[in-house]
C-alpha cells in the first residue's frame, strides 16, 4: 500500500518473501531463503509439494545469504560472519534432524569454500587462514564430525585450483609486475610454471574448472584478444580450443551439466545478456521457457542428472518469478515470486544506453526516469533532478534488471543514472586497463561525461544532481565533491575510502597476496612516487573544496574500508566547520546487511536528498525500529532525523 503516492521503503528494502531457491542434487527437495521472525533462514520442502516448506535453520541475527546443497542430499552448507567482519564460518545443517554444526569454529579465521564433489559426498574442501592470517591452507572437512585433514599447506600463493578428486592441481599467484601466474603441481609436489598472464590480462583471464575427466581445463581468456573468450585447454597435449567469444563483451556466465560437466551454453553481457548455445537440447529448453514468462532467463539451480531446473525470470519493473522445470516432460511449474507486493505496483522501467566518453570509450549505462513520467518514453518532458549511482569495486559492473534503489529514487521524483565507467568488468581488457592509476581522474571523467550526456538529453536538471555510491562508489562521491565542486548538489558516501594511503595500509591480511594488483592499478604505497600519487588522489586532502552537503554511512566492523576512512573525513569537516551527517552502524561491515539497518539508512538518505534536490520522501516514522543506527554527527541536517533518534 502506497503512502501519499509513495511506495513504502519496507516494500523495497525489507526482507524478500522468498529468495535463492535450489533443488537438491537428487531432485527430491527444494530449499529457499525466507524470513523467520524477520531474519532470513533456510526453508525445506519436498519438490513435489513446495508450499509445505518449513524452516530448518534458526539464525536470529544477520540472516543467511549464501548456502548450497552437498552431495549427501541430507546436508546444506552455509556461511555466516559476525557483525560484518567477513571472518566467515562454514555451517552445515542436517535436513533430517535440523541440527546445525559450525565446521570452522575458530575466532578471527576466514573460511572459504574450495571444492564440493559427488565423489566425496561426506566431505568438503575448505580453505582456512588459521595458521597464517595472510594465507589460506586447504583442508578436507567431514560434514558430520567437523574433523579436518590438511590437504595443502599454503606457502605463499593467492589460492589453489582443485578437482573432483580433491586433488590440488594448480596454484595461483600475483607476480611482481602485477601480472599473475598459474603453476602446476608436479608428482613430487613441487610447482612448475604453467601459464603466465601479463598485467594487461590479469582481470580478464582465469581458469573456471575442469571437465569430468580432469584432463581438460576451461579458461576465460583474453590473451591475444581484447574481450575474454571461453577456451578449453587439453592438459595432456597442450592443445587449446576456442569455444565462444564476443567482440563487445567478456564471458559473463556459463551453463554446465552438473553430471558430465559439459558446457551447455555461454553468456555475454554488453547492454543486455545474450547466450550462445552449445547443446541443442538446452537451446530447445530455453526456446520453450521463453514462451512461459517474460523476463531474462536464468537457470539458478540444476539437479545432478540435469533433469530438473529452477528457472528465474528477471524483470526491471517487477519481482523475480521462479519456476521449476522438468526437462523430460518440458513442463514448467510456477513456484513463487521473490516479492509479491511488487506485482501490484506500477514500477518504472530501466533503459539501457551507451554513452561516449571524451576519449571515445563506450560507457554502457542504465537509467530510470521519475515514476511521474510514466514508462512510455525514454526522455522526460522536462529535465529532472537526478541521482548518479556509482557502483563499487571498481572491478565490478552495473547490469539491467530490477533495482530497489532505482525504484525508490524514481518513485521519489528523481531520474537515476548508473554508468559503467572505465575499470568496470565485462567489456574487454582495454576498457579495464584504461583505469590503471586513474582513480579520481579519467574514471571520474567518465562519470562527468555521463552527467553531461544526461544534461544534454534534457534528462537531468544541471542544478539538481546528486552523486551516490558504496565502496568505490563512495570514493567517487567524495571525489565528486572535492575535485569537481559545483557539479553535484550533494553527495551520499557509503563505506567509501577517503585516503588511499590509509586504505591500502589497512587492508585485511588475506589480501596481501594480491598487493601487487593494487600497487599496479591504484598506486604503489611502497615508493615515494606511488605515495605521492595516492595522496594526490585522496579526497581527504581537498576538504576545503567541499561546498555541497554530504551524508556518510559506515559499518564499524568493515574489514575492507575501515571506520577510520569515514572518521577522518568527518573529523576534518567538523574542524573546518563544514556540515556533514555521519550515520554509523556498530554491527555492520562493508555495507548494510541487516534489513532493519538497510531500511534505516535509506530512510535517512531519501530525507537528505529531499532537502537538496526537492524530491518527495517518506518520513522516517518507525523505520529505525530494530536498527542499530547511530548518528554521531549532523542529525540536525536531515529532516526528522533528530526526532527519530
Amino acid at each position: 500500500m502506497a503512502i501519499d503516492g509513495l511506495i513504502p521503503r519496507k516494500t523495497l528494502f525489507g526482507n524478500p518473501d522468498k529468495a535463492s531457491p535450489q533443488i537438491s542434487p537428487n531432485g527430491e527437495y527444494i530449499t529457499f531463503l525466507a524470513p523467520v521472525n524477520g531474519v532470513l533462514n533456510i526453508w525445506l520442502a519436498k519438490s513435489t509439494d513446495p508450499h509445505s516448506a518449513i524452516p530448518i535453520t534458526e539464525d536470529s541475527d544477520r540472516g543467511i545469504r549464501f548456502y548450497g546443497w552437498t552431495y549427501t542430499n541430507e546436508h546444506i552448507a552455509y556461511i555466516q560472519d559476525i557483525g560484518g567482519d567477513e571472518n566467515w564460518h562454514v555451517y552445515v545443517v542436517n535436513i533430517n534432524n535440523h541440527e546445525t554444526k559450525d565446521l570452522t569454529p575458530y575466532d578471527g579465521v576466514q573460511a572459504r569454500f574450495q571444492e564440493i564433489s559427488p565423489k566425496f559426498p561426506n566431505d568438503l574442501l575448505l580453505a582456512l587462514n588459521d595458521r597464517d592470517p595472510q594465507l589460506h591452507d586447504v583442508y578436507k572437512v567431514n560434514l558430520d564430525t567437523g574433523d579436518r585433514t590438511l590437504v595443502q599447506q599454503n606457502d605463499g600463493f593467492a589460492g589453489y585450483i582443485t578437482d573432483d578428486n580433491f586433488d590440488v592441481r594448480f596454484a595461483t599467484r600475483v607476480t611482481e609486475d602485477g601480472g599473475s601466474e598459474l603453476l602446476q603441481k608436479e608428482e613430487d609436489s613441487t610447482w612448475k610454471s604453467f601459464i603466465q598472464v601479463g598485467i594487461e590480462d590479469t582481470l580478464t583471464t582465469s581458469p573456471i574448472g575442469f571437465d569430468n575427466t580432469g584432463g581438460i581445463l576451461y579458461l576465460v581468456d583474453s590473451r591475444n584478444r581484447d574481450t575474454a573468450a571461453l577456451i578449453s585447454l587439453n592438459l595432456t597435449t597442450g592443445e587449446t580450443n576456442l569455444i565462444a567469444e564476443n567482440p563487445h563483451a567478456d564471458v559473463s556466465d556459463t551453463m554446465v551439466d552438473p553430471n558430465n560437466k559439459n558446457i551447455q551454453a555461454v553468456a555475454f553481457t554488453h547492454e543486455r545478456k545474450t547466450w550462445i548455445f552449445l547443446d541443442d537440447h538446452v537451446k530447445k529448453d530455453l526456446a520453450y521457457l521463453e514462451s512461459v514468462c517474460q523476463g531474462e532467463i536464468e537457470i539458478v539451480s540444476q539437479s545432478f542428472d540435469d533433469g530438473i531446473w529452477i528457472v528465474a525470470f528477471v524483470l526491471d519493473n517487477g519481482p523475480v518469478r521462479f519456476y521449476t522445470y522438468n526437462r523430460l516432460n518440458q513442463q514448467a511449474t510456477f513456484l513463487f515470486t521473490n516479492r509479491d507486493s511488487l506485482d501490484s505496483l506500477n514500477l518504472s522501467s530501466m533503459h539501457s544506453t551507451t554513452i561516449k566518453s571524451r576519449d571515445n570509450f563506450d560507457l554502457v549505462s542504465y537509467y530510470t526516469l521519475p515514476a511521474s513520467h510514466g514508462n512510455q518514453t525514454e526522455i522526460p518532458e522536462a529535465p529532472c533532478p537526478m541521482v548518479l549511482l556509482v557502483h563499487g569495486g571498481p572491478w565490478h559492473r552495473d547490469t539491467w534488471g530490477y533495482s530497489a534503489l532505482h525504484q525508490l529514487l524514481s518513485n521519489r521524483g528523481y531520474a537515476v543514472l548508473s554508468v559503467n565507467f572505465r575499470g568496470s568488468t565485462g567489456f574487454g581488457k582495454a576498457f579495464i586497463n584504461a583505469a590503471n592509476l586513474e582513480w579520481g581522474r579519467n574514471m571520474h571523467n567518465d562519470l562527468l561525461d555521463a552527467v553531461k550526456w544526461a544534461i544534454d538529453k534534457r534528462i537531468a536538471d544541471p542544478d539538481k544532481i546528486a552523486i551516490m555510491g558504496g565502496s568505490y562508489g563512495g570514493y567517487a562521491t567524495l571525489i565528486g565533491l572535492t575535485a569537481t565542486p559545483g557539479i553535484f548538489a550533494c553527495g551520499i558516501d557509503i563505506v567509501g575510502p577517503s585516503n588511499l594511503l590509509t586504505l591500502i595500509n589497512s587492508i585485511p591480511p588475506y589480501w596481501q597476496p594480491q598487493i601487487e594488483l593494487w600497487a599496479s592499478r591504484v598506486g604503489d604505497h611502497r615508493t615515494e612516487e606511488g605515495r605521492n600519487l595516492l595522496s594526490e588522489r585522496s579526497p581527504l586532502n581537498y576538504i576545503n573544496n567541499i561546498s555541497e552537503p554530504l551524508l556518510i554511512g559506515q559499518g564499524a566492523n568493515d574489514p575492507r574500508v575501515n571506520q577510520a576512512e569515514s572518521d577522518q573525513i568527518v573529523n576534518a569537516m567538523i574542524e573546518k566547520g563544514i556540515p556533514v551527517t555521519y550515520v554509523l552502524y556498530p554491527d555492520e561491515g562493508h555495507g548494510f546487511v541487516r534489513p532493519d539497518n538497510n531500511l534505516s539508512f535509506f530512510a535517512v538518505a531519501e530525507a537528505f536528498l529531499s532537502t537538496h534536490l526537492n524530491g518527495n520522501y517518506e518520513p522516517i516514522n518507525d523505520d529505525f525500529k530494530g536498527a542499530s543506527v547511530t548518528v554521531p554527527v549532523g542529525a540536525s541536517e536531515v529532516p526528522g532525523l533528530s526526532e527519530a533518534l
